[in-house]
């Protein structure tokens, strides 16, 4: 009897043992720390599975993970060999962003599976799950039948449950990401770039993208074979069609789902950033958010061109006239695009031409930084590469090592090719190995980037806060010229929960004059409120101010651009539905300002605004920019009307938004 009662404890004591590694165990769960988001991962046949769901709600149904390898079939035929858990709770802060604090804080599962056959080949699978949402990723670890090999294609699903409005753009056609997101359902999409964002019900809203975008191919999703509503990873290709080159140990990227209640949940999460790597750049005073002007908006209007000659704009006299204006209104850089060798002709063919160590002659680098520093100005550096990647690479230290020596500490990079060194995709991983070794070239120099036609943002500002803002979005400038008329008015009330997931987007608000004489057919399609409104809507600690410099002269409504912060110590979404109207207000990193912006699509609207989020007990004076009398962003864009008042906490605002239109006000505590 006794022997059996100590066989029988020590059955119970290894069946424990084995749960506790994950031996003999198919299914395990993982809750968010707040308990309402639930991810189960498993085995099912062979196959790596997870799903999530929300209390009741399923969230992703059933989806299998895995790789296809080029010398064979990484998914199926698995066993689990050993599961951990853990728990992480901490918090940082950001030294630029929309919060200054960011709360980190997760429980953690990992699996580690191994391969049922001759090589015992082992692969880890691991969840994060936050209150907002869910991160995965895969680990090869270092093994012994694994060490160099090839990624074919990642099969990593999302399942989802229902056949939801998903706002995405193709991947296929089109250049740089600079697309109109457009809302269809799931059923509908071709391959799309991520980020996603769906609508599954009136309460559940949920963005799909990656984290951690590290010598990897950059995610798209396509609709699996023989499914309606599951999407599977699409990688970026090699020309050579390849998706990875990988040596074990590795780490993919992180699949990330952001989940909300409401479309402000999604902007307001910081999942992203939390799964990227704390800042490598250890001293990051040096790194100033700051707004801007540029000899930019000329070039498009065609009162200056790039390349040399009678209208070129960069010259030394037109700089420095810049610079005054800048000086006298309190910006702080002006950025100077055309200034070196290489824009004469079709610099798109031949971008490694592009010298970025040598000025045009009517243009004195040395002189005109010095005038800048001496007006408390900075220049702002531009780095057009035609998409010469290799040329790029070739002059990084010699054109940073310049830059530096006369004080420029800001540049905007630009690849306008579709193709990087004539064969290889943007987004591939091609081009993340040459975007991140940019970015780590200029953390040495001591040089912020602002990219242009990037791989898509992944929130590698926190690991490389040098890395300021990029584009990846169909920005501003699409006012100027495109062929379809322009950025619709629903255009800014979409990309905040699409785009603006990615990272900070450098979309250019702020232009005044919306006569287009060069394309008549193309205009700016917002009243001027809105363009003010924009500058808060739309988050990028580097921003400019768009128009030329001349049509912000005697315009009482620029005070608020010029007033305007960068980076901000609290963000709050009052109320917001995608594609129809966006509110957005921000607090001041250095003051107890607030800073709102409300913008409509092309439907006239009336926003009530609740200012709960101001201190308690406090008074302040709000300075309110709102679209005046008949304002219409078609028929009389300009009109707007600024007038102040008292509010405190309990106060609650009318705001009337006239079509295409918005409304900014400035808080200030009195």
């Amino acid at each position: 009897m006794k022997l059996n009662r100590i066989k029988l404890l020590f059955c119970v004591c290894f069946s424990l043992f084995l749960a506790s590694c994950g031996v003999g165990e198919r299914i395990h769960t993982v809750k968010s720390p707040d308990g309402k988001i639930d991810l189960i991962a498993g085995v099912d046949e062979g196959r790596p599975y997870y799903e999530v769901k929300r209390g009741e709600e399923a969230v992703i149904a059933k989806s299998h993970l895995g790789f296809q390898l080029k010398d064979g079939d990484f998914s199926n035929n698995f066993k689990i060999k050993a599961v951990r858990q853990a728990s992480h709770d901490e918090t940082w802060q950001q030294p630029w962003g929309e919060d200054i604090e960011v709360r980190n804080n997760y429980n953690e599962l990992t699996l580690l599976v191994e391969e049922q056959s001759d090589l015992h080949r082992e692969l880890s699978l691991v969840f994060r799950v936050f209150n907002d949402g869910v991160g995965f990723r895969y680990v090869f670890p270092k093994q012994r039948n694994l060490k160099d090999f090839v990624i074919m294609d990642e099969k990593t699903e999302f399942a989802l449950p229902w056949d939801a409005q998903v706002w995405s753009i193709p991947t296929n056609g089109t250049k740089y990401f600079e697309a109109l997101y457009k809302a269809s359902p799931v059923s509908h999409k071709d391959t799309v770039s991520t980020p996603i964002t769906m609508m599954a019900n009136d309460s559940l809203y949920l963005t799909l993208h990656e984290a951690n975008l590290t010598d990897y191919a950059g995610l798209n999703l396509a609709l699996e074979k023989g499914t309606k509503t599951t999407l599977q990873a699409a990688l970026t290709p090699w020309s050579t069609g390849e998706k990875v080159f990988a040596s074990a140990p590795f780490a993919s990227p992180w699949r990330t789902i952001i989940i909300g209640h409401k479309p402000g949940d999604l902007m307001l999460s910081r999942l992203m950033l939390n799964l990227n790597e704390p800042s490598k750049i250890k001293d990051t005073s040096w790194i100033e958010p700051g707004r801007y002007v540029g000899i930019w908006w000329g070039m498009h209007m065609e009162k200056y061109t790039w390349s040399q000659g009678p209208k070129h704009g960069a010259t030394t006299a037109n700089t420095m006239r810049y610079i005054d204006f800048a000086a006298k209104h309190g910006f702080s850089g002006v950025l100077v695009e055309g200034w070196n060798w290489g824009w004469d002709g079709d610099w798109t063919t031949h971008g490694d031409q592009f010298s970025f160590t040598r000025s045009y002659p009517d243009f004195d680098l040395k002189r005109v930084s010095e005038y800048a520093r001496s007006k408390g100005v900075r220049l702002i550096g531009h780095h057009e590469t035609g998409g010469a990647a290799l040329n790029y690479e070739a002059q990084l230290d010699s054109a940073y090592a310049l830059y530096r020596s006369v004080g420029v500490n800001v540049v905007k990079t630009g690849y306008v090719n579709p193709l990087l060194d004539n064969k290889e995709q943007h987004n591939s991983q091609y081009g993340v190995r040459h975007y991140r070794k940019v970015i780590e070239t200029a953390a040495r120099y001591g040089i912020m980037i602002d990219n242009h036609e990037p791989s898509m943002p992944t929130g590698l500002q926190r690991t490389y806060p040098n890395l300021m803002t990029q584009e990846g979005v169909r920005g501003q400038e699409y006012d100027a010229w495109s062929t379809d008329g322009g950025n619709p008015p629903d255009h800014t009330c979409i990309i905040p929960f699409t785009r603006g997931l990615a990272g900070p987007m450098d979309f250019t608000p702020g232009t005044f004059k919306f006569v287009n004489t060069v394309h008549p057919g193309t205009r700016v399609q917002t009243t001027l409120a809105k363009q003010l409104a924009l500058n808060v809507v739309l988050f990028s600690p580097l921003q400019m101010a768009s128009d030329m410099i001349e049509n912000y002269e005697n315009q009482p409504a620029f005070s608020f651009i010029t007033s305007c912060p960068t980076t901000w110590a609290k963000t709050v979404v009052p109320d917001a539905k995608i594609g129809e109207y966006v509110v957005v207000a921000r607090k001041d990193r250095r003051s107890d300002n607030w800073f709102i912006g409300c913008i409509t699509n092309e439907k006239e609207r009336t926003i009530t605004l609740s200012l709960g989020f101001l201190d308690d007990d406090a008074s302040y004076k709000a300075t309110l920019y709102c679209d005046g009398e008949g304002a219409d962003y078609l028929s009389n864009p300009y009109a707007v009307n600024i007038s102040e008042r008292e509010v405190n906490a309990k106060t609650v605002l009318q705001l009337k938004l006239k079509r295409g239109g918005g409304a900014a006000i400035r808080i200030e505590k009195i």
